[in-house]
């Protein structure tokens, strides 16, 4: 059996790679669309969502969401790029994919509670991207901020209340 020795100078050249790679991993971001790609129905960015519950439950992933409330997608990623779940929906249908796993349901609310922890307003979140101000019961937008790329909505009632973030990407 012969061992391998690695001298000082490959060791520390190896490990200044490892440490570039790394280091560059930090910096990956989801897939955005090409050149003249860009869609008003198509929107990426960050995502945060807290529960103000005895848990204090939070979520926060990078996300791109396309489509409308009758048809569309999210996909929600980690803070390398790497796929953290795809959701898609359709008339009486909605996909959740996470982990390997595929989850089927009638109700897009249900696979995003399951996703999210918590009910989002799927359908005023659209109108709010676009800067309509939709009304939700027990929910509050602000899009004073929108041009800015951020929107913030407070669920107050019903208990817990919630809150969700966007930040968007120029």
């Amino acid at each position: 059996m012969s061992a391998v020795v690695v001298c000082a100078p490959e060791r520390a050249r190896l490990g200044l790679t490892v440490l570039a790679a790394a280091w560059l991993a930090g910096c990956v971001q989801p897939p955005r669309p090409a050149a003249g790609e860009e869609r008003p129905d198509r929107w990426s960015g960050r995502l945060a969502v807290q529960v103000e519950d005895a848990a204090a439950q939070s979520f926060s992933a990078g996300f791109v969401l396309a489509g409308s409330a009758r048809q569309g997608s999210l996909t929600l990623y980690n803070p390398l790029g790497n796929t953290l779940a795809e959701l898609g929906w359709q008339p009486g249908q909605a996909l959740l994919k996470t982990g390997g796993q595929q989850r089927e349901s009638s109700s897009l609310h249900e696979l995003v509670r399951d996703l999210t922890g918590t009910d989002l307003p799927i359908e005023a979140l659209f109108g709010w991207l676009h800067g309509q101000a939709v009304q939700v019961a027990g929910w509050q937008a602000d899009l004073s901020r929108l041009t800015d790329g951020r929107v913030v909505a407070t669920r107050h009632t019903p208990a817990p209340q919630t809150v969700l973030r966007l930040v968007l990407e120029r």
